[in-house]
């Protein structure tokens, strides 16, 4: 295993110059063009927009989705655009029940379909004649952070993977939180399965804002949390996930193939992460071959704007172009 540490002496006030210097920079639409796509997933409809650079002609292509959990599908169009302005095309779709996508109940979290979808999308992208799709890099963060590793351990054609803030296991992810918060999410996954065909599904709060104490639970508590989803979320998301999510994250381990895979793997974390500990991330990043993890300083949601997205790119972007010209 490979880390790096980027380290900063900035003052906060030069950090906050740094930030609000960084939040401007957008790449020219001039530089790339979008076009929107579907394809099939199960018996439903996912929706995602292929990013072409306006060079070269036939650009290695990125796949990227994730995104926080219970909000999948936001906060990732700058990656999107600053990817295409780097020459590479990327398709950057919703799973299903996020987003523009299909499914219902709405916001459902379920690793299985969201793993499936990941495979509908590289089956759809290879039939394409306008995409290198003999240079496919498979992006994910979050919850698809660790979904792009299984896809890759059994897909030999995958040319590497950036693994994002990986959420490896839903089941360690909701056991950190304790046992009391395991048998109360139980109860309230077991109720959501139970009532949802007669009264509608039964959900949480993705992040405490206060108005939970006592009264129920929220999948992220940290102190934090619910700011930042409303800073990186649009004024259309509820907040809130069906609580049948937490049976599927409780089943969620990983598929044990990870240490198979073959392609070099770049891990990005934050060193402050208060949702995905940087030891969860060097764990994994041990048991592959080829790995690399950036230590970046920073916490969960710094990587989506700002500074931590300036840095989160950049060591992204480093990566993909050695990793596709070593192997054109």
């Amino acid at each position: 295993m490979t880390v790096r540490r980027p380290e900063s002496d900035e003052s906060d006030t030069d950090r906050d110059a740094r930030r609000d210097h960084a939040r401007r920079r957008r790449p020219s639409r001039y530089d790339f063009s979008t076009v929107r796509m579907t394809f099939r997933s199960g018996d439903e409809r996912c929706v995602g927009r292929l990013y072409r650079p306006d060079r070269p002609s036939e650009p290695a292509l990125v796949v990227l989705t994730g995104g926080p959990i219970g909000a999948s599908g936001i906060g990732l169009d700058r990656y999107a655009e600053r990817l295409a302005a780097a020459g590479y095309a990327v398709f950057h779709f919703d799973v299903r029940y996020t987003g523009d996508s299909d499914g219902e109940p709405r916001n459902l979290v379920s690793p299985p379909r969201q793993r499936a979808d990941w495979e509908a999308a590289l089956s759809g992208l290879r039939g394409r004649s306008d995409v290198a799709t003999d240079r496919i890099v498979l992006w994910g963060v979050d919850l698809a952070g660790g979904t792009v590793l299984d896809v890759a351990a059994d897909d030999p054609r995958v040319r590497a993977v950036v693994s994002q803030t990986p959420v490896l296991s839903g089941r360690a992810f909701l056991r950190d939180r304790g046992l009391g918060f395991l048998v109360r999410g139980v109860f309230a996954g077991v109720r959501d399965v139970a009532q949802s065909r007669l009264f509608g599904p039964h959900s949480i709060a993705v992040a405490d804002d206060g108005s939970e104490r006592g009264r129920g639970i929220s999948l992220v508590s940290t102190p934090s949390a619910h700011r930042s989803y409303c800073d990186v979320a649009d004024d259309e998301w509820d907040g809130r996930i069906p609580a049948r999510s937490l049976l599927a994250l409780a089943r969620h381990t990983g598929d044990e193939d990870r240490e198979r895979l073959a392609c070099p793997v770049l891990f990005v974390g934050g060193t402050r992460d208060d949702v995905v500990p940087i030891e969860s991330i060097e764990d994994v990043c041990d048991e592959i071959a080829d790995a690399t993890l950036v230590r970046l300083p920073a916490g969960h949601f710094d990587l989506y704007d700002g500074t931590g997205f300036e840095q989160a790119i950049g060591h992204g972007l480093a990566f993909l172009d050695a990793v596709v010209e070593e192997g054109s």
